[in-house]
């Protein structure tokens, strides 16, 4: 392991993540590249600190390089995020995947990766979606029928996650090797707890806490960065979020949600009804709530419906840098696809480039609206990368 490579949000970083990072360079990398997502997560919203703040953080924890997942695959599926991540770090050169999970046994994860690509699992995963079961659920129950023991590893988020990893590096024939370390700590969205005496909590634990009440549960000088932050105004403010997505939902035509990526069945007709009637988020929320389609999906596509993300993306064109130490940068020279700090010169790199990058700009304009102190347009491409 010499190129180690990590998919995440940072959403905030905290010590979890920095022992992520010890253990990839205590097991001999010499490098780590961290992908990480930009104007927008995986929850369906936008981070709750601007990128900026997140690299710094990432950086002063020993990560090497920070990349951008850009909006439309932060905001996406755990496949969609996964399937991304893995084919910018393998274009980047990374040789090993690092990522925590509940099980961290890489051999099973990936031969339950290996199962969910099979044609035997499709039968048995439409007779349970035909009884109204989430996908989610579905494919759990289906996977255990023909590999006892595969519905547990898919029925925990590290896992799963872990899984659309090893499913992205099988699919692309990637060169990555996947190494999967104990989920530190409590687990994903859980609360606070301890490992080794170092305090822990999880990200979506202290998003829920003022700032001032994190500092036990992140390195010292990322809290720092965040008390900083805080004052500054940049903080994610969740009544701007919610009045600026029902805006530009409301601001839509009907006919436009039939084209938003996870659109089916009709939905589109379901969103529009909602957004008529809705008078907040979580009224929104529950109004488009059925047995089929779990909280999170809607989370994501009410945002991809207000950002207008498509039902057709192009793979990731380019590889934007957000942050390094000078002495990482060399790699990019081998890169195998665009890689460099201006987002303006990667978007003339070709037409995917174009509109993944109008998309992102997009989704960062909107992040932008959303802070407590309203920052000004076009950041994804005027912030300047940060080099140490």
């Amino acid at each position: 392991m010499e190129f180690a490579g990590i998919i995440t949000e940072y959403d905030p970083f905290h010590n979890g993540h920095a022992a992520q990072i010890a253990a990839a360079k205590a097991a001999g990398t010499a490098c780590v590249a961290v992908c990480m997502s930009s104007g927008a997560v995986q929850r369906g919203g936008v981070p709750i600190l601007p990128e900026s703040v997140r690299v710094r953080a990432a950086l002063d924890a020993g990560a090497d390089l920070v990349l951008a997942l850009p909006a439309p695959y932060a905001c996406a599926t755990a496949e969609q995020f996964a399937t991304a991540g893995v084919r910018l770090l393998a274009a980047l050169g990374c040789d090993t995947l690092v990522f925590g999970a509940e099980d961290p046994d890489a051999d099973r994860l990936m031969q339950v990766a290996a199962l969910l690509a099979q044609p035997d699992l499709d039968a048995p995963l439409r007779e349970r979606l035909a009884t109204g079961m989430t996908y989610a659920a579905a494919r759990a129950e289906a996977a255990d029928a023909l590999l006892p023991g595969a519905g547990a590893l898919l029925r925990t988020p590290n896992n799963i996650l872990g899984i659309e990893y090893c499913k992205a590096i099988l699919a692309q024939h990637a060169a990555l090797t996947p190494l999967a370390l104990p989920r530190l700590g409590v687990a994903h969205g859980g609360g606070a707890g301890e490992h080794g005496g170092v305090p822990m909590a999880s990200a979506s634990y202290l998003r829920c806490l003022p700032v001032e009440d994190w500092e036990p549960y992140v390195p010292l000088r990322a809290a720092a960065l965040y008390t900083k932050a805080a004052a500054s105004g940049l903080l994610a403010d969740a009544d701007k979020f919610e009045v600026a997505v029902l805006a530009l939902l409301r601001a839509r035509p009907e006919a436009a949600f039939a084209a938003v990526r996870g659109v089916s069945e009709g939905l589109e007709h379901r969103l529009a009804a909602a957004v008529r009637e809705a008078d907040s988020l979580d009224d929104l929320y529950t109004r488009l709530k059925t047995k089929r389609y779990p909280h999170a999906r809607l989370r994501r596509l009410v945002l991809d419906a207000a950002l207008g993300i498509p039902a057709a993306l192009p793979a990731p064109p380019y590889i934007q840098i957000l942050g390094a130490r000078k002495t990482a940068l060399p790699r990019l020279k081998q890169a195998m696809l665009p890689a460099g700090t201006s987002l303006a010169d990667l978007a003339r790199s070709g037409a995917d480039a174009a509109k993944i990058s109008e998309l992102h700009s997009k989704a960062v304009d909107f992040s932008a609206l959303c802070r407590a102190k309203t920052q000004p347009m076009g950041l994804a491409f005027t912030t300047k990368p940060v080099v140490i």
